[in-house]
């Protein structure tokens, strides 16, 4: 972890190439959020997308047609720099990890952040629940599922999964938690048996790296961010970009103004 900076001051770091490591907890307090830009013909999709998967999808920023600025979630936010690591996927596939978007951002993009689940993690660390990948320095495990999503014209595939171990206590007080931040992707959708959502071998991710499942725990899943990635896949869009998984946007907005009370 970095030393404590402001979002600003992180995003400049990020955007200097001096950070390019995934970002859980970084810049405690504050809202992190994933990343998908499409071209402008596939945007209103997109949103209906979106909100036929709000568990998985929770909007929280939408940019203008061209502009890489969300001034509603932050001071010089700057979509083409201030992401540690991006995906680009052409025709639906990808192709290529990229470190900025400098040569490829164009003025037919629409970008659109995403409430994230390491946002809600210091809520879980302030009530007494372990996060093990922060305890490991690891990134969040992320597995595909058999979980079809609610489809909105070419955009539908099947929902993705974060997952943290914990104890059956812990578990009820991850749910009790997390249940108030809902634009951070709020209660877990499962947990136990990864086979019943279509996870083979737990200690396989399909994104980020595994996570030790100790004696007495079990697997908590959440919803991920990086289910609209499936959803470009489905769409075989022609041009796309994403976060890599675990790098993130980091905001100006505190995660206490997304709670639910």
């Amino acid at each position: 972890m970095t030393e404590a900076l402001t979002p600003l001051a992180f995003r400049q770091l990020v955007r200097s190439g001096g950070f390019t490591a995934q970002t859980a907890g970084q810049c405690p307090g504050f809202t992190q959020g994933n990343l998908a830009i499409l071209p402008s013909a596939y945007a209103d999709e997109f949103l209906r997308f979106a909100r036929l998967n709000p568990k998985s999808c929770p909007v929280i920023g939408v940019t203008e047609v061209g502009s890489p600025a969300v001034p509603e979630l932050g001071e010089d936010i700057d979509l083409r720099t201030d992401v540690p690591g991006y995906c680009l996927f052409r025709n639906g596939e990808k192709v290529a990890d990229v470190p900025d978007l400098r040569e490829l951002w164009n003025d037919d993009m629409v970008g659109f952040v995403i409430g994230c689940s390491l946002s809600f993690e210091e809520a879980l660390l302030e009530g007494g629940v372990p996060v093990r990948h922060i305890e490991q320095n690891t990134t969040v495990p992320m597995y595909d599922t058999n979980r079809p999503n609610g489809s909105a014209g070419r955009f539908g595939g099947t929902g993705v999964v974060s997952m943290r171990p914990m104890t059956a206590a812990q578990a009820i007080r991850a749910i009790q938690i997390t249940s108030r931040f809902p634009s951070t992707h709020g209660a877990p959708v499962h947990f136990g048996d990864p086979a019943e959502i279509g996870i083979t071998d737990i200690r396989r991710p399909n994104y980020g790296e595994p996570a030790e499942i100790r004696p007495g725990e079990i697997p908590v899943f959440w919803a991920c961010g990086v289910t609209p990635q499936q959803a470009i896949r489905s769409a075989r869009v022609p041009f796309a970009i994403t976060h890599q998984p675990g790098h993130m946007l980091v905001t100006d907005v505190r995660n206490s103004h997304l709670a639910v009370l």
